[in-house]
């Protein structure tokens, strides 16, 4: 019997992965990645070129068939995960690009976004959103309108980038909820698009795709056959965000996991049942990808950006040569001096300044700190940050288990640390972690194939725990008094909403 062959796609912030799956077995056949080139400017931009995507693409689609050979030919399935929230105009007939990706974290309409929240109450927010912040894309939108106001024509259509990348496998536009509650036109209360923000901006609905239902498909069609050299009517999942693929990969490790991607962006993912309130200020509520219930997606005020930063500055300029000091750094002390502590929002707006971005701090520097530990009460905060935000969770006994994917969860000393703030909960780590949203983009075709294998990460000894858990009370104590209105810093809660 032939076996076939599973495609995933996972259209990342800054990398672009390809991976093929053997559809019996699950065991990875060939896998090809390439950093996505991000174009920085001086006020906060953040953009990607679509003819280096579409070169980027076709040469991974080229490197996997190299590594098949034959066995391309029994490509069976597809599916593709990305980014949500970034922007691109294109044209709505051929799908060519009329502007640039301009991506979730592009910092230049911070100010057009906090304009409109003043005139969107809160309780709106709160009703129909499911959370207090309002969606950056809306924000990026209203700039368009009135920096490049042509951009807006019926003949044009707002996506974002697995949208595009869809569009260009299948020729239908169509958006993941994911991407649609980011840029304002989602009703996450009702589980569908809506016009209400949107009209706030003057951009009609239609100006956006249509909604993802559950897990469909659509058609490889004869652009995208010529494209892949495969043949047409080859089903197409997606477009999934990044987020709601990667909870997919891990969603069989236990019966309620909270699965954490420690990526770009840390971010948490778990399911609840509809009939369960839960809040916090920053979360994205969209419909569980297995059925019944919500998705909640919390961003944590943290990530690898910071992570790098830290690597970069207290390490080594080469993040290579950094890493590998760091392990050295870790070895020798997992945790700080007492009375050091590094507070890791890089992604927080400045809360004394609010023009300017990036609250991140330390507290408790002498003349006497050596940057090993700076670096050690910076990756502590990222860990304590995890339990912070998720600690209600864990206490109310909604989930079972601690998942942890993205390229940080290799790190030794995040694991150690992570498994000692959430013990007793078993912590896991998923192998593979760097391939673990390509693989979940493939569930609607096998739930058993999209999991990733996952590791047992063994809690530290009693000693180390108790340490662990004394800098986290401090770093608790700390945050209560520096930080006491810090409100979208705020842990996610079953508590009554203020």
């Amino acid at each position: 019997m032939r076996k076939s062959v599973y495609l995933g796609i996972d259209f990342g912030t800054t990398v672009l992965k390809i991976c093929a799956f053997d559809s019996a077995t699950g065991h990875i056949l060939a896998h090809a990645s390439e950093n996505l080139k991000v174009r920085h400017s001086a006020n906060g931009g953040r953009e990607q070129r679509i003819p280096s995507i579409n070169r980027i693409f076709s040469d991974l689609v080229h490197e996997i068939q190299i590594q098949l050979g034959a066995r391309w030919n029994r490509v069976e399935s597809i599916g593709l995960a990305a980014q949500g929230g970034s922007t691109l105009i294109a044209d709505r007939k051929t799908g060519k690009p009329l502007t640039s990706m301009i991506l979730w974290n592009d910092g230049r309409t911070h100010g057009y976004t906090e304009t409109l929240a003043e005139e969107i109450p809160l309780q709106y927010r709160r009703k129909h959103l499911f959370c207090d912040s309002l969606p950056a894309g809306l924000g990026r939108l209203l700039w368009l309108s009135e920096t490049r106001p042509g951009l807006f024509h019926e003949n044009h259509i707002h996506v974002g980038a697995g949208e595009y990348l869809y569009f260009t496998l299948t020729n239908i536009w169509r958006q993941d909820p994911g991407n649609a509650i980011q840029i304002g036109s989602y009703h996450a209360a009702k589980k569908r698009l809506d016009s209400f923000l949107f009209r706030r901006i003057a951009v009609p609905l239609s100006f956006v795709a249509s909604l993802r239902r559950g897990h469909e498909t659509a058609p490889l069609s004869l652009q995208g056959a010529r494209l892949l050299g495969l043949p047409e009517g080859i089903p197409v999942a997606g477009p999934y965000i990044d987020q709601e693929s990667g909870f997919l990969s891990a969603a069989r490790v236990s019966k309620r996991p909270l699965h954490c991607s420690l990526g770009t962006a840390w971010v948490g993912n778990f399911v609840l049942p509809d009939e369960t309130t839960g809040f916090s200020p920053t979360q994205l509520v969209l419909p569980s990808p297995l059925g019944r219930g919500r998705l909640i997606v919390q961003p944590l005020l943290t990530g690898n950006t910071a992570w790098d930063w830290g690597l970069r500055t207290f390490a080594d300029n080469n993040l290579r040569t950094a890493i590998a000091k760091a392990t050295r750094i870790f070895s020798k002390s997992l945790l700080p001096r007492d009375g050091l502590v590094a507070f890791p929002w890089f992604s927080q707006p400045n809360p004394l300044y609010s023009s300017s971005h990036g609250a991140g701090g330390f507290f408790g520097l002498d003349a006497q700190t050596t940057p090993d530990d700076q670096l050690r009460a910076l990756a502590a905060g990222m860990a304590f940050e995890l339990r912070r935000v998720f600690g209600s969770l864990i206490e109310s006994d909604r989930v079972d288990s601690i998942v942890l994917g993205g390229g940080a969860s290799k790190g030794t000393y995040f694991q150690e640390m992570i498994a000692g703030l959430f013990s007793p909960v078993p912590v896991f780590r998923q192998m593979e972690e760097e391939f673990s949203t390509a693989r979940g983009t493939i569930f609607s075709f096998d739930p058993n194939v999209s999991q990733t294998k996952s590791r047992l990460i063994c809690p530290p000894d009693s000693a180390l725990l108790m340490k662990i858990r004394h800098h986290y009370d401090y770093y608790l104590k700390t945050i209560s008094r520096l930080y006491p209105l810090c409100a979208t810093g705020k842990a996610f809660s079953f508590a009554e909403r203020e």
